[in-house]
């Protein structure tokens, strides 16, 4: 058995960009930052910032859309996925993604935090695709892992 999860606290870098998928499907990508704070062997307080690319489809990604914006905290879970493509210029692009299978608002003035879990394809608003330029079509398989499938 192998194991690819991801687990991420942090906050949204930039405001999700909402798109769909040819199938019109949506996809909303947006970027996560996470902190790091931790002493040196001297007792100096040190500090360094990692960012993250995600990537969340169907009814999660309008919800993401709708309510988190940058500067938003997000708790989530996910894999990990890495995907590459040829740019216009001839060159050989990689990017390393998380694909949001659940996740959870963070706190907001002090209230309470909402959570939203992956559901069953289901409807779906169609919306025109915002290509990039150098960046391909994201069209990821929408298979679903069935609970009864994993051995344990």
């Amino acid at each position: 058995m192998y194991i690819n999860k991801a687990i991420i606290y942090g906050n949204l870098t930039r405001d999700p960009e909402l798109k769909s998928l040819p199938s019109g499907a949506p996809v909303c990508e947006f970027g996560v930052a996470t902190n790091r704070v931790w002493k040196d062997k001297n007792g100096t307080k040190q500090e360094s910032v990692d960012y993250h690319n995600i990537v969340v489809f169907s009814k999660q990604a309008e919800i993401i859309k709708q309510y988190l914006h940058k500067g938003s905290s997000i708790f989530l879970e996910g894999r990990i996925q890495n995907r590459s493509w040829d740019a216009p210029d001839g060159t050989k692009k990689y990017r390393s993604e998380i694909v949001v299978e659940r996740f959870q608002f963070g706190p907001k003035g002090g209230s309470t935090s909402g959570s939203y879990e992956k559901k069953s394809p289901s409807d779906s608003t169609k919306a025109p695709m915002d290509k990039e330029e150098g960046s391909p079509s994201i069209e990821y398989p929408e298979e679903e892992i069935n609970s009864e499938d994993i051995p344990f």
